[in-house]
């Protein structure tokens, strides 16, 4: 296949940035049809990005013969139902995580991936695509830090974006779900292991909103694996000065560090205020590469019938230890899973 043909589903804040990637910067990709309620996205569609089609109803692109692949950035609690409309039409299928909001709708997404062989299915955990993390893996593998037994790992948002988040906790599954899945899924990926055990603790120290929801804003989880390695998950809503996700990989023979620093880029400023430097202000622009490279393997996976590094199982997975750490923060117990 030269060209694969894609429609887009979903045009809100991280939509829009996947539907300028497809269109400008992914080799082989034809955004050919856009798929959103909201009327607005659509005509942002063709007057930005000049795509003729525009669907307000899924089934209605999912008819579409001249579609490919589909490109789901909708709200989490269709995706699920949506990867499986998409694979059964014959299309293949990439999904912004999480894959299921539920244990079972994952479990069914499982057996579909499973039953389409011959179709294309890429879950988005885009971390694993970032060019530093993917080196710190290759480097993982390769012994330098020897046997891997611990990993931290944070997601830290900007604390402008809290109150407008806490309407959507009742969908979206709360802080556990909606924040750490990319971290869950980078301790299971660079360990090589699966998470057994877990304790989470946390409150809403800043935005009390989140207590009425039963969430939190800020989080810190303690999780053990199979084999006994370790692994200590923290997220805030409340940060303010920027985006801050970092991660670090302990081995017996030497530390690495991600991104410790938000850093922008490598400019200091010295001024009135002081010295410093400048953060990241969203997920977005800390892994706006990695976006980038995601997109591009999973129409270059199309192309060439190579098997996608992310399978429908690291969703599930993700998904239950989410679930286990909520379960853990509201019954303040230790959860096994």
């Amino acid at each position: 296949m030269n060209e694969v043909r894609l429609g887009i589903v979903g045009l809100g804040r991280l939509g829009k940035r996947h539907a300028q990637n497809l269109h400008y910067r992914v080799p082989g990709a034809n955004l050919v049809a856009a798929c959103s309620v909201v009327s607005d996205e659509l005509t942002w569609a063709k007057d930005e990005l000049g795509v003729n089609k525009t669907y307000e109803s899924y089934d209605d692109l999912l008819a579409d013969p001249e579609i490919d692949a589909v490109f789901l950035v909708s709200t989490s609690s269709v995706h699920a139902q949506q990867i499986k409309a998409g694979l059964a039409a014959g299309k293949h299928v990439f999904s912004e995580k999480p894959m299921g909001v539920t244990i079972e709708e994952c479990l069914d997404v499982e057996k579909v991936v499973a039953a389409a062989p011959d179709l294309h299915f890429q879950l988005g955990f885009v971390r694993r695509f970032d060019p530093s993390l993917a080196y710190a893996k290759k480097k993982i593998e390769e012994g330098l830090i020897g046997e891997p037994f611990l990993v931290r790992a944070q997601t830290v948002d900007t604390d402008e974006f809290a109150e407008f988040q806490i309407k959507f906790v009742p969908t979206s599954g709360g802080i556990f779900m909606d924040m750490n899945s990319h971290d869950i899924d980078l301790a299971r990926w660079f360990i090589g292991s699966e998470i057994k055990s877990v304790y989470a603790i946390g409150g809403s120290y800043v935005h009390p909103g989140f207590a009425e929801v039963n969430d939190a804003d800020n989080t810190v989880a303690l999780c053990r694996f199979e084999d006994g390695k370790m692994a200590v998950i923290s997220a805030s809503r409340t940060a303010f000065h920027g985006h801050d996700t970092h991660t670090e990989i302990t081995g017996s023979k030497g530390i690495l560090k991600i991104g410790m620093r938000a850093n922008k880029n490598r400019v200091e400023i010295f001024d009135s205020v002081g010295a410093r430097v400048e953060c990241v202000q969203d997920f977005y622009e800390r892994f706006q590469e990695g976006f980038l490279l995601e997109a591009q393997s999973f129409v270059k996976g199309i192309q060439s019938g190579e098997k996608p590094a992310i399978i429908a199982k690291d969703g599930t997975k993700a998904t239950e230890v989410g679930f286990a750490l909520t379960t853990s923060f509201k019954e303040k117990r230790v959860v096994e899973l």
